[in-house]
């Protein structure tokens, strides 16, 4: 077939896949519509739809630009490899995903395109289970706008997770994650699952969810049993040691004798490497204040690079507003008390960013890797403005309650 005929053809795939992706979505949605009253399929429809807007607009920009799924495309297609052979951590473990769908089902570029964006809708689902199942109450910002529906909607966090390559299943492990915290025990399968994507996609980013979560259960003295704690730790510090080689190995520390030295020696090769990229910005030279409001916040409006460059700005002051909510004396006081996941959140969220400011120096890297985190600062802050709007409700109904008892005397 002429090249032009190859990718009407794959097109036409494309568009024969998505009405059984869709009814594959109503199966699920039916059974999660089952476990939770609140679930809104119609929502998650509309979400599903618009995350597909945004494979659309993927593909498009990797049309005419380079990717990093096109490689992603073609390492598991080309011949002598089996499919077990690609069973490692890293960017090999998505060519372990992708093998049986390209050597035993043809499939082509675009499906799997296609089918990675679903991946990633699907961590769009359990962001929602996350918070809806935590939050009872609907926020509103500015009296018009619902907190949920806008953090569902943010364009970035659907355009970095809607194409083959890493962000999509990383994001599902970690939404899985966060879905399975309120009810571990009985919720395995999700922890299991969530622990494992992030643990073969980014063995880093799984060593920093087990930190957060063994440092969280430590804060949370009431809410969880000795032995539980017990147990938690001791699952959690067996797999790091069995598997600390894996984990190290992505900054080539494996078998490092001088773990601080190695470690800071590898984030300044790093930085400086991505100081020469297009986007590159010197965080090497930065306060520790200006690599958090980096990696954040930017860019924004003043080094914008061109009109995609605008829309992400509009989205980065949308962050910065919301993260403006954390800044009350009340907060503190909240976090005493909040529930374990919510600490979690907060903890993986700072960790990870401390991190990764020390590895990133180009806006466009930072851009597609502060996606799988955000989501966690956002949690925190829809946690806190709903602990503020139940305080004040129940404040109200404090004084409406002392007035009529008042009357009554």
């Amino acid at each position: 077939m002429p090249p032009d005929t190859n990718l009407i053809f794959n097109l036409l795939q494309v568009v024969m896949l998505i009405p059984f992706l869709h009814l594959l979505n109503q199966y699920i949605f039916k059974k999660l519509g089952r476990k939770h009253d609140f679930f809104f399929a119609g929502l998650m429809n509309k979400l599903f739809y618009y995350h597909l807007l945004f494979a659309g607009i993927y593909y498009t920009y990797a049309f005419f630009n380079p990717s990093d799924s096109k490689r992603y495309f073609s390492v598991p297609g080309k011949e002598g490899k089996t499919w077990d052979s690609f069973l490692e951590t890293g960017t090999s473990f998505i060519d372990f995903l992708s093998y049986p769908f390209i050597n035993y089902f043809g499939f082509s570029y675009e499906m799997m395109m296609l089918l990675f964006s679903w991946i990633g809708f699907l961590g769009f689902v359990y962001a929602y289970l996350f918070f809806k199942e935590n939050i009872a109450l609907n926020i509103k910002l500015f009296k018009k706008i619902d907190f949920l529906i806008l953090i569902l909607f943010l364009p970035n966090m659907h355009f970095w997770t809607a194409s083959l390559g890493k962000g999509a299943p990383i994001f599902l492990g970690l939404m899985l994650f966060a879905y399975a915290l309120r009810e571990p025990r009985n919720r395995l399968i999700s922890l299991g699952l969530g622990s494992l994507l992030v643990f073969a996609i980014r063995p880093h980013m799984f060593l920093l969810l087990a930190g957060a979560g063994m440092l969280s259960i430590f804060l949370n003295r009431n809410q969880i049993s000795l032995k539980q704690k017990a147990i938690f730790v001791g699952a959690i510090t067996g797999v790091l040691l069995l598997f600390h080689k894996q984990i190290l190995g992505v900054m080539n520390l494996g078998n490092s004798q001088n773990l601080i030295a190695d470690f800071l020696s590898f984030t300044e090769n790093r930085a400086n490497d991505l100081d020469n990229a297009t986007s590159g910005v010197p965080m090497t030279e930065y306060s520790i204040i200006e690599k958090f409001f980096t990696f954040w916040f930017r860019p924004l409006f003043f080094d914008a690079p061109g009109i995609l460059g605008v829309i992400v700005s509009i989205e980065n002051l949308i962050y910065l507003l919301l993260f403006g909510k954390l800044f009350k004396k009340s907060f503190f006081g909240f976090l005493k008390t909040a529930p374990s996941h919510v600490k979690l959140s907060l903890i993986l969220f700072f960790t990870s960013s401390f991190a990764m400011t020390f590895v990133m120096s180009n806006l466009g890297i930072i851009l597609r890797q502060k996606s799988m985190i955000m989501y966690f600062l956002f949690f925190v802050i829809y946690y806190f403005m709903a602990y503020e709007k139940d305080t004040v409700f129940r404040l109200k109904q404090e004084v409406t309650g002392s007035k009529t008892l008042a009357k009554a005397a």
